[in-house]
């Protein structure tokens, strides 16, 4: 990352969910910190940046990344998975602990922090290991994971089966003020499965995970949330019973949040026809209802984030018969230009978009980022909604594994500042060199 930011960004048309802001604006960021905003500013010395036509927004937070390093058989790296992220706005990417080593000792969180700090594209923000090895037996040590920056505590995405080892660190972490970051799903209910049970899976004889399976281990979660008073953020929510489920805990007053991924707002179970092994995902996508059921709970409030739950895999992972392949979409370089795709189709206001991925996941994580804020150090992307291109023409991250590579979406991201310091430039991106072979 470069030294610390001095840029005039003229007449962009700023937008900040956070702060109800919507308007036409010149920003003055000096020595990386956000330090005017107006309809009209002069800084001599700084670099100029005509936005005219292009949105300023406040840095993107992805609530669910699955790093590729320190190594859990995937592809790329912490740099060019975080210059991925770079390159398409985020700033900020809460990362899952199932890495291998798995994300239990400090050793491996200053590892991941000391990496992504060299790379220098995007703040990564790890969760802890909720149990030990995240073989849902043994609490982590979560106080001391917790000094050592790790933001929550989660057991990613295997089930935590044993109750009272769960109801413990639900205790465990509310004593200490830690979050639980928690995505539900029955294990045994759920044991081999690759696709949603339905029709579809019935006629192309995949083994489906019926959707009970997320709602009876939500059920749990959200009983011991209200037993033990913890900060519960539910992940990767994929059906309607699902959001029925959160709605009455939220009116109920429990500290809950929840966020869904980007393909389930987008695809149903009709994207698995032909085996179509690009769209195997876990959880798996669901049906046309509860499709509309995660779109209408993203527009209410219901659902407070929209992640990408971004796995980069290899060419060869996607290429096995479809129970074989390997689950995971590629996702932070589509984030942005689906979501816009989504305000294209009236599914949500263009604030309610930007919101579901800035200040929506800032606040489930629990961190002050996702706005724009005098006297902060600056995060934010400059946009252009007007290009339209396939994320193929520019695709940075070592996983080529989505079903939008060769889409034509809207939405390039021109620069991204990362807490005070350009972190990604378009510009000098198109003019470098080509490396060498």
């Amino acid at each position: 990352m470069s030294k610390k930011a001095h840029l005039l960004i003229r007449k962009g048309r700023v937008i900040d969910p956070n702060n109800g802001r919507d308007e036409v604006l010149d920003l003055l960021v000096e020595n990386g910190r956000l330090t005017r905003m107006a309809a009209s500013l002069d800084a001599p010395g700084a670099q100029i940046i005509n936005a005219e036509g292009l949105l300023v927004l406040p840095g993107l937070v992805d609530s669910c990344v699955h790093l590729s390093e320190p190594g859990a058989g995937r592809s790329g790296s912490i740099t060019s998975e975080t210059r991925a992220a770079a390159s398409a706005g985020i700033t900020h990417l809460c990362s899952q602990p199932d890495t291998y080593p798995v994300v239990d000792s400090t050793a491996v969180v200053r590892l991941i922090r000391e990496r992504a700090g060299q790379a220098g594209f995007a703040k990564i923000l790890p969760l802890a290991a909720m149990t030990q090895g995240l073989e849902g037996r043994q609490l982590a040590e979560m106080v001391t994971l917790k000094e050592a920056g790790c933001i929550g505590v989660s057991n990613g995405s295997k089930p935590v089966q044993d109750t009272l080892v769960l109801k413990r660190c639900f205790e465990y972490a509310a004593t200490f003020g830690i979050p639980v970051m928690l995505r539900p799903q029955d294990e045994a209910l759920s044991v081999g499965g690759c696709a949603h049970d339905g029709a579809v899976a019935s006629r192309l004889g995949l083994i489906g995970i019926p959707a009970v399976a997320e709602t009876i281990a939500l059920s749990r979660a959200l009983l011991l949330c209200e037993a033990t008073s913890a900060r519960l953020h539910i992940q990767q929510v994929s059906c309607a019973a699902s959001v029925a489920l959160i709605r009455d805990a939220k009116l109920r007053g429990l500290a809950v949040s929840a966020d869904v991924c980007i393909h389930h707002l987008l695809l149903d179970e009709s994207a698995l026809e032909n085996y179509r092994s690009d769209c195997h995902i876990q959880p798996p996508l669901r049906s046309q209802h509860d499709r509309e059921a995660l779109l209408a709970a993203a527009a209410d409030g219901t659902i407070d984030a929209v992640c990408s739950q971004h796995i980069a895999l290899g060419t060869s992972s996607k290429q096995a018969p479809f129970p074989a392949s390997k689950a995971g979409i590629s996702g932070v370089e589509t984030l942005l230009p689906l979501m816009l795709d989504l305000v294209e189709q009236k599914a949500f206001t263009l604030m309610r978009a930007i919101e579901l991925i800035t200040s929506g996941p800032a606040h489930c994580l629990g961190r002050q980022v996702g706005h724009l804020e005098i006297g902060r150090p600056a995060s934010l992307c400059l946009v252009d909604p007007r290009v339209q291109r396939t994320p193929a023409q520019q695709w940075l991250s070592a996983g080529k594994n989505s079903p939008w590579l060769h889409t034509r979406l809207y939405g390039m991201v021109n620069l991204t500042v990362c807490e005070g310091k350009i972190s990604w430039d378009r510009e000098l991106h198109n003019n470098a060199p080509e490396p060498a072979q």
